[in-house]
């Protein structure tokens, strides 16, 4: 069930999105893609050590590949034909770094990054001797710590707020494996979610006969009851070691 290629190590962490950066004590919120000068302040908060650096999902778009039973061979034009297709399904036009891994037979997750993004921090990390030991999507660090007890079909909601009750996010679902994964940037309220983007996901996860039995929630304060119940992932105890 855990996607140990893309997990975290041990290590200082470093939380970032895209309303807030979160690093031991130091939190301080955002509008934008922070500058190198409020990374180095949120670093400068951090012991020494190896750094998990959790971005914003929108800021390391991820994707499932399906139909895929065949690759190039050569481990450089593995490499650029995942990121041929990552920009192809995304439709991205600024380059961006891919990671790829199988998670079913033909089936392979995909995350990137915008390359100037990845550049700027690596470089950063490096000036200040704090070298990245790894770089995690949101949604991907919640359901790797969730993974150990997903013993059962189920969805994780990863959110972000846009305006007071209304939030963007990645939505992913796992029957034996990780089987689903939708972002949407468009925010809506928790019941807009409910109605348009949960519900017609559950329903396609009950013909492939991987109907949900729960329903993890990251990023707001409450959510509507519905034949999932959601399970409210409290951040005090998951960014206890990075306040």
């Amino acid at each position: 069930m855990k996607l140990p290629l893309l997990a975290p190590p041990d290590g200082s962490l470093l939380w970032l999105e895209a309303h807030r950066v979160v690093a031991g004590a130091h939190q301080r919120p955002l509008s934008a893609p922070p500058t190198e000068d409020q990374l180095a302040q949120a670093l400068s908060a951090l012991p020494p050590g190896p750094t998990r650096w959790v971005v914003d999902d929108f800021w390391t778009p991820s994707v499932l590949l399906r139909d895929l039973t065949e690759l190039p061979k050569g481990s450089e034009a593995q490499e650029a034909f995942f990121r041929w297709r990552f920009m192809q399904a995304l439709a991205l036009e600024s380059p961006h770094f891919v990671q790829a891994m199988e998670v079913e037979t033909g089936i392979w997750l995909a995350c990137g990054i915008p390359e100037a993004f990845r550049e700027s921090m690596l470089q950063l990390s490096l000036r200040l001797e704090r070298t990245v030991h790894s770089l995690t999507p949101r949604w991907l660090h919640l359901y790797n710590l969730l993974a150990p007890s997903l013993d059962l079909p189920g969805m994780l909601l990863s959110l972000s707020p846009v305006e007071p009750g209304r939030y963007a996010g990645t939505l992913v679902a796992w029957g034996r494996t990780l089987c689903l994964l939708r972002q949407w940037q468009e925010p809506l309220d928790p019941e807009g979610w409910m109605e348009e983007r949960i519900a017609p996901s559950a329903a396609f996860l009950q013909r492939e006969s991987r109907t949900p039995q729960s329903l993890h929630v990251w990023g707001a304060p409450r959510w509507p009851e519905s034949s999932l119940t959601p399970r409210m992932i409290d951040e005090r105890i998951l960014l206890g070691e990075a306040r």
